[in-house]
């Protein structure tokens, strides 16, 4: 699967930012308002901007960025998903996801996107690595969430 490949149902765009931690909090607040504009599910808001949080975190903790010091962050809103891309300019290593241990600090970011998504990878490009992930929206008019009842 080749994420944002022709399908722009709701909308996409494309932000630079600077390579810095401030830049999560930029990225969140524009694509959970696009997210809202487009009518997804307030569950769905909350759950693509932690994806998008964590691979815009890894981005800038562990790899080089882009040109001018800036990374590029990509959502496509589609009528059944939320395509999601942060691209940088590269790192000695892959992003891949670790078992972090109960004492550790670190290391579940992409243990989250892995749960959260329907599917995620990594590809490379000409100028450095590209971290997508694919978050699914219910369908029109079905619960935005699953109650449990005790």
């Amino acid at each position: 699967m080749v994420p944002f490949a022709g399908r722009r149902d709701r909308g996409s765009s494309i932000v630079l930012l600077p390579a810095t931690p401030a830049s999560v909090a930029v990225a969140r607040r524009r694509l959970a308002a696009d997210l809202i504009a487009a009518g997804i599910f307030d569950t769905v808001v909350r759950d693509v901007a932690l994806v998008i949080s964590e691979l815009l975190s890894n981005a800038i903790r562990h790899a080089q960025s882009l040109p001018g010091s800036r990374l590029q962050v990509t959502w496509n809103v589609a009528k059944e998903s939320v395509e999601v891309a942060v691209s940088d300019g590269g790192s000695p290593t892959r992003p891949r996801q670790t078992k972090a241990s109960l004492s550790s600090p670190g290391g579940r970011g992409l243990g989250i996107v892995e749960h959260l998504s329907r599917t995620w990878g990594v590809r490379s490009g000409s100028f450095g690595l590209t971290v997508w992930a694919v978050i699914p929206v219910p369908p029109a008019g079905a619960e935005p969430f699953l109650t449990h009842s005790d």
